[in-house]
């Protein structure tokens, strides 16, 4: 008997749950229905609601619910026949759901991100090794530890060896020769920076460098050192310096592109902490837009960190982006609709319903539940012989207050309230507000515990 899976889902995602099972069920061989259940938002199904709605073709072998029904089952259990599966929460996940790699290969990447760990000297061990252990979950690969100009740092060995024994790959951040010695010698495998004063000392570290200019903006130094430090044996990369907006950002970028007209197969690095650190700006467009030069030019590694409070997520973005810039350069395609996971403030799409809709909505109620929708620039509120509406939250709860409402205790209050915030902020920004879920926000989202399970528990 072949496969046949039978989906559940609510009017809003019928099309795009069709746009993803038609290749899929091809290429996994299996047979597929549909039924679509007379609500607009699947993630409000529940297993007791279903349970009278649903119909199981009988050549169906499984049924598969909206990831959101992972409540009891048994409404469901009692009435059919064959296994019941919970599918994952976002239809993006089916083809992963079913073992189904990617045929573009999306993920691959070529930039190494350095994360560097800023006035290190300054910091207790632990707090070191708590920021280093983030770094890594995030997706840094190397973790660089920032040295203060001034007196040579005497924790130094004891700092690199303990992000060593912790498994870490390690970098110094130091022009000082004997502070770069010792964290050479306890295990640090990459040195930054190094120029015309200290390139002798290099030649006896037996470890790769950096190479950067004595001045950037002239490039002083710069070839020099590179030749010495070649000629010897000294495995390098190069780095020109970015500079911030104001202070010769584009002239610095043309800076990278000379250096790989004349290195053309030369490794080459990125200090983008220039610009993310120092622009009033939200740091994942900057990260996208600089990893991208990086790709186009084959600079294959970077270094950032996460000082500034608008760019603390740094390492995970540029973890994002470099993903997406190797897609897009290896098919010659535009980064769009490739990853949507640094699409943050605002949402990729919106899918409104319309005043009509939600209308009809309203009056199919026939239970004292609350619904929530937020669109067009309006917050609305239904249940069962109710539909309220307004731009402003509180103006919302006023109405239902004055309706006498018997089932609005503090607990409910306290969750219509949290609920209509998150309504409010999906207006303010543009994104999708979808009730009982987390809004979206990109690879910062955190998962929220649908509510109406919670009250179960």
């Amino acid at each position: 008997m072949q496969r046949h899976i039978h989906f559940v889902t609510g009017k809003l995602a019928e099309h795009n749950l069709r746009r993803v099972l038609e290749p899929l069920a091809e290429s996994e061989g299996f047979a597929y229905s549909i039924q679509v259940m007379p609500i607009t938002v699947a993630a409000l199904l529940t297993p007791k609601w279903i349970a009278p709605r649903l119909e199981v073709p009988t050549v169906a072998t499984e049924v598969m619910l909206p990831g959101y029904c992972d409540t009891d089952l048994a409404p469901i259990l009692c009435k059919v026949d064959v296994p019941v599966l919970i599918g994952p929460r976002e239809l993006r996940a089916l083809p992963e759901y079913f073992g189904r790699k990617r045929e573009d290969q999306y993920g691959e990447y070529s930039i190494e991100i350095i994360a560097e760990i800023n006035h290190a000297p300054r910091m207790g061990l632990q707090e070191i090794l708590g920021m280093a252990n983030r770094y890594r979950e995030s997706g840094a690969d190397v973790i660089d530890v920032g040295c203060d100009p001034g007196d040579c740092w005497s924790g130094v060995s004891d700092c690199v060896k303990a992000l060593c024994e912790e498994g870490h790959r390690v970098s110094i951040d130091s022009l000082r020769p004997n502070e770069i010695h010792a964290a050479v010698e306890a295990g640090a495998n990459l040195v930054l920076s190094v120029n015309s004063s200290n390139r002798e000392a290099a030649v006896d570290w037996g470890c790769e460098v950096v190479v950067i200019p004595d001045d950037p903006k002239s490039l002083s130094g710069f070839d020099q050192t590179i030749e010495y430090l070649a000629t010897r044996n000294v495995p390098l990369r190069l780095d020109p310096i970015l500079e911030p907006i104001g202070c010769g950002f584009a002239e610095s970028l043309s800076r990278y592109i000379e250096t790989r007209r004349r290195y053309a197969d030369a490794e080459m690095m990125m200090g983008i902490g220039n610009l993310t650190e120092l622009t009033d700006v939200d740091s994942a467009g900057v990260n996208v837009l600089l990893l991208g030069i990086c790709e186009e030019l084959g600079i294959r590694s970077v270094l950032t960190t996460e000082v500034i409070n608008w760019a603390r997520s740094s390492v995970a973005e540029c973890d994002v982006a470099r993903r997406l810039v190797n897609f897009a350069v290896d098919n010659s395609c535009p980064p769009k609709r490739v990853d949507s996971r640094l699409v943050m403030l605002r949402d990729e799409k919106l899918y409104p319903q319309g005043e009509k809709v939600l209308g009809e909505l309203a009056g199919e109620l026939k239970d004292g539940n609350y619904r929530l929708f937020a669109e067009s620039g309006m917050l609305h509120l239904m249940a069962a012989g109710i539909h309220l509406k307004s731009d402003n939250a509180f103006e919302v709860f006023r109405q239902l207050m004055a309706t006498n409402p018997k089932n609005v205790d503090a607990s409910h209050a306290f969750y219509l309230g949290y609920e209509l915030a998150k309504a409010t902020t999906a207006l303010t920004l543009g994104k999708q507000y979808n009730q009982d879920q987390a809004l979206d926000w990109g690879v910062l989202t955190e998962p929220e515990d649908n509510h109406r399970q919670r009250t179960k528990k």
